[in-house]
């Protein structure tokens, strides 16, 4: 027996609810599962870096579940209905969904920034604590040579990665962490959006024994287009470094 239109609708209903109801659970599911491998992740640094990878572009992931879920749930509550209602419906809720859509992408890529970098930055700062339960002390730059080898110390100097050395003061236990020395996005001084990034890197002037070097860093806002650069200056050569080399 062929189906007729008003048997398909009522399939539609009767499916599209039942997927609707299964992407906002999967979006749910997502959402508790993200927070709940932050709250069991006691590491500070392993913290810090599945925020900064992961998390923004899991919450645009989870809200486009809710939104399609939510589009549907829209389009298959009104029963009995026609074709001609079914349509401007699914029109009008999609047109909804999409500027929300805009909204919340531009709120997630330009806004949320501001709130994960003041997140990341207490956890790359907060005290680390020893496996003997000693709060261990975060070394200055000048400190911290001595617990970084060559190549690490050539990497901070080309500001291509940044080392953070922490220790135990009293068992001298030492932990070592690394992070990307190109900034996160800083805030433009023309849009005032947090979307300023390093788009390459010149060193102009290099370092010797007896004299600083320079190094160039030119930045573009993905925003506002709005360039700029900044001068950075390049330790001086190591002696001991360079009598190995």
């Amino acid at each position: 027996m062929p189906l007729m239109p008003d048997h398909i609708l009522s399939i539609w209903n009767m499916y599209g609810s039942y997927t609707a109801i299964l992407l906002i659970a999967a979006g749910l599911s997502l959402v508790l599962s993200h927070y709940l491998k932050l709250l069991f992740t006691t590491d500070k640094k392993s913290r810090y870096d599945y925020i900064n990878k992961n998390e923004i572009k899991r919450l645009w992931f989870c809200f486009l579940l809710f939104a399609i879920g939510a589009t549907l749930l829209l389009n298959t509550l009104f029963y009995p209905t026609t074709w001609l209602w079914f349509f401007v419906r699914l029109f009008l809720s999609s047109m909804m969904g999409i500027i929300i859509g805009v909204i919340v992408q531009n709120m997630l890529k330009f806004y949320f920034p501001f709130y994960i970098e003041k997140r990341l930055k207490k956890l790359r700062y907060s005290p680390r604590i020893s496996a003997e339960g000693n709060v261990m002390k975060l070394l200055s730059e000048e400190e911290e040579d001595v617990y970084l080898d060559e190549g690490m110390q050539a990497e901070e100097n080309a500001y291509s990665v940044d080392y953070d050395v922490w220790i135990d003061e009293k068992t001298k236990f030492t932990k070592i962490e690394k992070y990307n020395g190109r900034l996160h996005a800083l805030k433009c001084d023309k849009c005032n959006y947090q979307t300023l990034k390093v788009s390459k890197e010149e060193i102009t002037q290099p370092a010797t024994l007896n004299e600083e070097g320079e190094l160039i860093k030119f930045l573009s806002c993905g925003y506002c287009g709005q360039k700029s650069r900044k001068s950075h200056r390049i330790a001086k050569l190591n002696p001991k470094v360079s009598a190995t080399d």
